[in-house]
């Protein structure tokens, strides 16, 4: 057992390495193109990243792509340290964490917070291998670092680095990076494990407070949440999906012995504190995020269509959730438990246009974006059936926009926050008054 354990760990971080260097190779390729990569990077770096900023917009195609492969490189150079515990919940970190550097995360303002969980790490005189998950789910608070070092406490045009923006981004990016894993451990007590963005618990808590503290308590007023979108890139967004989670498919179906074996039962399965790596194997667990991630780019192009226009929309921020949403291929979401969750945001959405003159059409960038972590309450789906996820599905559609003004725009987890209160109203009615799949099956059988 523990050598076929050993394999999974492996399998999995080569996984991440062959991830990172198809996005390398993806920002070289654009960067003939457009002939600025290196220039589009370091705009990148020097820009505030407050909710919601295309990282195609802000530099370039093939920048963006750089400061994903390179963010990419630095996750799994994490995950290769000696003693590290790699497993499906490690291909959500890195999967979360390279998404959010189409927008939010970039290669400069990551670092803070690795830095304070290995400071954790230190005070329990642990190895930092052991928090290496904990160390990416982190990063929620970006673009939190990237505003302090560049332009607080004012909110206009990036002042540029000073001495001073450093050692804030330093001192407030390492707190919370510090504080992060012990919060982290406790979520799931408060959801019971029906959010699988279990890390957004402290990702917008932690954001919260900062904000009461460095701007309302001193006065200073947080900037304007104001969205940065480019023009959409169907073709680079649908080449690089179709060529990724293809071969994720392929290389899935070799290492489970050139087979489809087994996946059906992974697509019964609940997702319910579940690391399908472990449980089938990493070859499925690589199978079931490609075919998932197939699932989500068909499904963005659908309600793009129903909206009259199929090649609308597919920008860096578009190209970035797809990424945060199948993060949890790995450890909880298959397109068994999340279809129903997508079936909710456009029946809602539908329903709250037409019948109550909502302004939120189901692709709306906020929405799209909403219903990447809307996926988290998968679980539902799973232990109580489809009726539940669609349910889960329009609670969050109504539910997502209202929550950014709480931590100014800057934290990344806004959804996921999100789902863990959907989690939190939801469970206790279904625990109460329903029973699980499970259990209804049982009671038909006797």
């Amino acid at each position: 057992m523990a050598n076929q354990t050993n394999n999974s760990a492996q399998i999995i971080r080569f996984f991440l390495l062959a991830s990172s260097a198809a996005f390398f190779i993806a920002a070289v390729l654009l960067g003939l193109d457009d002939g600025a990569m290196f220039s589009g990077f370091a705009q990148i770096l020097m820009s505030p990243a407050q909710l919601t900023k295309d990282y195609f917009e802000v530099g370039s195609v093939s920048g963006a792509f750089l400061n994903v492969a390179l963010v990419g490189f630095a996750c799994t150079a994490m995950a290769f340290l000696p003693g590290a515990a790699v497993n499906g919940l490690t291909i959500a970190a890195y999967f979360l964490t390279t998404g959010f550097s189409f927008w939010g995360i970039n290669f400069l303002n990551m670092w803070p917070f690795f830095l304070g969980v290995m400071l954790h790490a230190l005070a329990r005189r642990e190895s930092f291998a052991k928090y290496v998950n904990l160390a990416m789910f982190s990063t929620a608070l970006c673009p939190l670092a990237s505003e302090l070092l560049l332009r607080y406490p004012e909110s206009g045009e990036p002042r540029g680095v000073t001495l001073t923006g450093v050692v804030l981004m330093l001192a407030v990016g390492m707190l919370i990076g510090f504080l992060t894993p012990a919060m982290a451990a406790h979520s799931p007590s408060v959801h019971k494990g029906y959010d699988l963005y279990s890390a957004a618990l402290p990702g917008v808590l932690l954001g919260l407070f900062a904000v009461a503290v460095l701007y309302k308590s001193l006065g200073h007023a947080v900037p304007e949440i104001a969205a940065t979108l480019g023009e959409s890139h169907p073709a680079v967004v649908w080449g690089f999906c179709a060529v990724f989670f293809g071969l994720c498919v392929l290389a899935g179906w070799q290492l489970n012995g050139r087979s489809f074996g087994g996946y059906a039962d992974l697509l019964r399965d609940t997702g319910h504190k579940a690391d399908f790596a472990a449980k089938y194997g990493a070859g499925l667990a690589i199978m079931n995020v490609g075919i998932y991630g197939l699932l989500i780019l068909a499904y963005y192009i659908f309600v793009n269509a129903i909206q009259g226009d199929a090649l609308a929309g597919f920008n860096g921020v578009t190209l970035g959730i797809v990424f945060c949403m199948v993060c949890f291929g790995g450890a909880g979401a298959h397109p068994g438990n999340v279809w129903p969750i997508m079936a909710g945001y456009v029946v809602f959405s539908f329903a709250a246009t037409l019948c109550l003159g909502g302004v939120f059409p189901v692709n709306a960038q906020a929405i799209m974006v909403g219903l990447c972590f809307a996926s988290g309450l998968a679980p539902i789906a799973g232990n109580y059936g489809w009726w539940a996820g669609v349910l889960a599905g329009g609670m969050h559609y109504f539910l997502v926009t209202s929550i950014p003004a709480i931590h100014g725009g800057f934290s990344l987890y806004n959804g996921g926050f999100t789902s863990l209160l959907i989690a939190v109203i939801l469970t206790p009615q279904l625990e109460t008054f329903c029973k699980t799949k499970e259990q209804r099956l049982s009671a038909r059988k006797q």
